[in-house]
């Protein structure tokens, strides 16, 4: 029998949850509300853990990813039993791809009762565990803080991801003894550089190098390594490429910062230092880069797959201490190099190529053009703006066009190319930083997904801008299947839908856009407005995103 002293210790389940959530940083729980969950609720609350409540639990789960990718620090979400965690599958899946580091604390039927019946008992783990670096359910309440503390080492461990704790009601509810504070988190980007002899190898071929480039991806982002990139770019002068969440990492003014000039670039480099990017569909499977061209991988640690072309190296090591040794090791480039030569040239590239987009920035049709909504938008934008996008053909016309300065500020699906993920990445990405403009761009089609979080966003009071490129169709399928068949089906939306009321019957800022005058004032009224708001734009639905391999 416990003594009056160790009974006077005793907490929920879900008081030790949340406790060991505060103790490793997390100040803020997205869930939608669920029974199970009640006992971690009680633990936030006392916890001082803020709950912001959202309209589907795949939001919540998105939002926690979010938080991460805006903070790079571990997002957490509490998804009730059953039906709960099968509605966050699909973030969960989008954060494995985007090694979004993320907890996931499920609700479960109770352990007592485990095989009876109860209400949305089903098992979580086998069917979540291959999407998550770890899927565990708790035994006892008293092992609860332990788990927690495995479970936010492992997603932060590279290559980080989400992981999945669920806990029997039972088990949540009961009380055990409050344990030892937990362990400072790790920080794996201050660890060791790669190999040594590995660096110099890479070293002396880039030394030899007269059409060097960087290839920076997410990998680039989650393992801080911007500054050392700038150093390396700055002092060997190689020209820079970024996507994902890599754009910002070295801001898109600056001289060695290319996007427009991209095809060219990797095609024509001799060697490329592809750092934190996979070699996936985004660069055509390695076919982005010359066939004759030395291809030097470098991230946090090893993937999961092969290279699907040879690799001339690999350096596998914290990014910081790995770009710094290959910089010192290969010394900085000579003046009047061929380098200088090659930046030259894809200066005047990029300049071309951006040029050629002013016709369409000014492009006076109605229904307008996507670029001239872009057009508009980037004259409104801060220079550390945070741009949510959820779509296929109105976003890939802003990934083309809207610049990144710092990293951070552009979110989107990632490879998985998950739609409705914007809301909840927006919610977060707002409240994470909460002075900075926060602006999510979405297709008509992918309002579908998630637009009754517009009421979450009303009712937290986060002002984010939402801007809608309506055309009445799914674009980026509608084109394609006509150019391939002469004909498309299930490629239609209704046209002209007032996503403009739905949010001001939702407590929303909202306006309808139809002609290019009116596109200016109702940005600057959404972003005046001090809450939540949504310009719907009617776009054209005969323009199709041009697939240009030097334009990504």
């Amino acid at each position: 029998m416990a003594t009056e002293a160790e009974a006077s210790t005793q907490v929920h389940g879900g008081r030790l949850i949340a406790a060991r959530l505060r103790a490793h940083g997390v100040t803020k729980l997205f869930t939608l509300s669920g029974g199970h969950l009640f006992s971690i609720y009680d633990g936030c609350r006392a916890e001082g853990i803020e709950i912001v409540d959202v309209r589907h639990e795949q939001a919540a789960a998105f939002a926690a990813e979010g938080w991460a990718k805006v903070t790079r620090t571990v997002g957490a979400c509490a998804l009730t039993a059953g039906p709960g965690v099968t509605n966050g599958m699909s973030a969960i899946a989008s954060a494995s791809h985007n090694r979004s580091p993320m907890l996931v604390l499920g609700g479960r039927a109770p352990q007592f009762r485990w095989g009876q019946g109860s209400l949305q008992e089903i098992d979580h783990v086998p069917f979540v565990r291959p999407l998550v670096k770890l899927a565990a359910t708790a035994q006892e309440t008293a092992e609860i803080p332990a788990l927690v503390d495995e479970a936010m080492r492992t997603a932060i461990t590279p290559h980080s991801g989400p992981v999945f704790l669920d806990f029997p009601l039972d088990y949540v509810f009961g009380e055990a003894g409050d344990p030892e504070p937990a362990a400072p988190l790790a920080e794996p980007w201050r660890g060791p550089a790669a190999d040594g002899r590995e660096v110099e190898r890479v070293a002396a071929s880039l030394r030899d190098a007269e059409r060097p480039v960087i290839m920076a991806g997410a990998g680039l982002y989650w393992g801080r390594g911007e500054e050392s990139l700038r150093a390396l770019a700055e002092e060997l002068r190689i020209p820079v490429f970024l996507n994902g969440l890599a754009r910002g990492c070295l801001p898109a003014d600056h001289e060695l910062a290319f996007s427009r000039a991209r095809g060219i670039g990797l095609q024509g480099a001799d060697l490329a230092l592809v750092i934190g990017a996979p070699l996936d569909f985004r660069l055509g499977f390695g076919a982005a880069f010359a066939q004759d061209a030395e291809i030097v991988t470098i991230d946090v640690a090893e993937p999961d797959q092969e290279a699907p072309r040879q690799l001339a190296a690999e350096l596998y090591g914290a990014l910081p201490a790995t770009l710094d040794a290959l910089r010192a090791a290969a010394g900085p480039a000579e003046p009047g190099s061929a380098r200088e030569a090659w930046i030259v040239s894809l200066r005047a590239t990029e300049d071309e190529n951006r040029a050629g987009e002013a016709s369409e920035l000014a492009d006076e049709r109605a229904p307008l053009h996507p670029v001239r909504v872009y057009g508009e938008l980037i004259r409104l934008l801060d220079r550390d703006a945070i741009v949510v996008g959820d779509g296929g053909d109105f976003v890939s016309y802003a990934g083309r066009l809207i610049d990144s300065y710092e990293p951070g500020c552009w979110l989107d699906p990632g490879p998985l190319g998950c739609l409705g993920c914007g809301f909840g990445y927006a919610l977060a990405a707002k409240l994470a930083r909460p002075d900075r403009q926060v602006v999510l761009l979405l297709g008509d089609g992918a309002f579908g997904f998630s637009g009754m979080e517009l009421d979450t966003l009303a009712r937290h009071g986060v002002a984010v801008v939402a801007v809608v490129g309506n055309n009445g169709i799914w674009a980026l399928e509608k084109h394609p299947m006509e150019a391939l068949y002469g004909y498309s089906v299930a490629a239609d939306l209704r046209p002209a839908t007032r996503y403009d009321q739905v949010a001001e019957a939702l407590g929303c800022h909202g306006e309808l856009v139809s002609t290019p005058a009116e596109l200016r004032p109702a940005l600057e009224r959404a972003f005046e407005c001090g809450g939540p708001a949504l310009v719907n734009v009617l776009t054209d639905p005969t323009v199709a995103y041009p697939r240009r391999s030097n334009l990504a």
